[in-house]
């Protein structure tokens, strides 16, 4: 019986081939992908329509523009800097500003110089194989209340896939102790399914297994509702509209005080949300285009 249900379960899963070849690249063209692939790109198509994202505080181009942009740095008490073409995390500093200078949700103590260097290290493009890039400065997101008392370090984030406009899975991804704080399934992030009509969170995965309370806190999450879900769905949507592009991830944070924050969208996001929801896309991707 295990085995039937492994195998319907392999012939409904979309692959990296097939996804790339069928639904990715099917109909698009290379210009059409940079919306997604540049965070400056996707914030300067966003914000005018109204969708909400970080506060920017700064783009910088060329390392001559460091100096003059720092006096302005320099007095933020919080804030996130990274890079236009970043992929996976690479290069994201989230700084918090302390008596002696910054330091990162781990405890991590950077000065000025550091800060700079970081900067600096950006713009070269020592993240992306020695391809020159931007540094952005925009504002720090806390946490929202409902996530903070499931888990208290990190970002947690909401991962939606759409394709030809709608909605077809989501999942939330919650940091633990073995991701470091980062919402990211590879480095140990914990994967939890949303159900996509009611917000209700069902049960999290992480390579291994799947657990219904937080590994690290013991909190249980299984059945808790996220809040502002509605408004989660009606701005995937809204940017759905906006981007031309038929498959995309659409990754949202839920701020504090702002509440939901489209963070970036993703051209090429990654397959593990079938693991995550224990449902393939493969069909349901099929059944939309049919």
């Amino acid at each position: 019986m295990l085995q039937k249900l492994a195998d319907v379960f392999h012939r409904q899963v979309l692959g990296m081939n097939r996804r790339n070849a069928d639904v990715i690249y099917r109909n698009h063209t290379r210009k059409d992908f940079t919306v997604a692939d540049d965070k400056v790109v996707t914030k300067q198509l966003l914000e005018p329509a109204g969708i909400p994202v970080p506060q920017t505080y700064a783009i910088l181009h060329e390392i001559r523009e460091l100096q003059e942009a720092w006096e302005r740095i320099r007095q933020l008490a919080d804030l996130v800097i990274k890079p236009a073409n970043g992929r996976a995390g690479q290069k994201i500093l989230v700084l918090k500003r302390t008596d002696d200078g910054w330091e990162t949700p781990g405890g991590t103590h950077y000065s000025a110089g550091a800060i700079q260097r970081h900067i600096a290290d950006i713009i070269y493009g020592t993240h992306a194989s020695g391809a020159w890039d931007r540094a952005i400065v925009e504002s720090r997101v806390v946490a929202h209340p409902f996530f903070r008392a499931i888990y208290e370090d990190g970002l947690p984030d909401v991962r939606v896939i759409a394709y030809e406009g709608t909605l077809v899975q989501a999942m939330c991804r919650i940091p633990t102790a073995a991701s470091d704080g980062k919402a990211n399934l590879h480095q140990g992030a914990l994967g939890v399914r949303i159900d996509l009509e009611t917000g209700r969170l069902g049960q999290g995965y992480n390579y291994e297994q799947y657990h219904p309370a937080h590994p690290d806190s013991g909190v249980r999450f299984a059945g808790r509702t996220m809040p502002a879900w509605d408004a989660v769905r009606a701005i995937s949507l809204d940017v759905c509209d906006l981007v031309p592009l038929d498959y995309l991830g659409i990754d949202i944070v839920l701020d504090e005080t702002q509440g939901p924050l489209v963070m970036e969208i993703n051209a090429r996001p990654g397959l593990e949300i079938q693991n995550v929801n224990r449902q393939g896309l493969r069909e349901q991707l099929t059944a939309l285009h049919s």
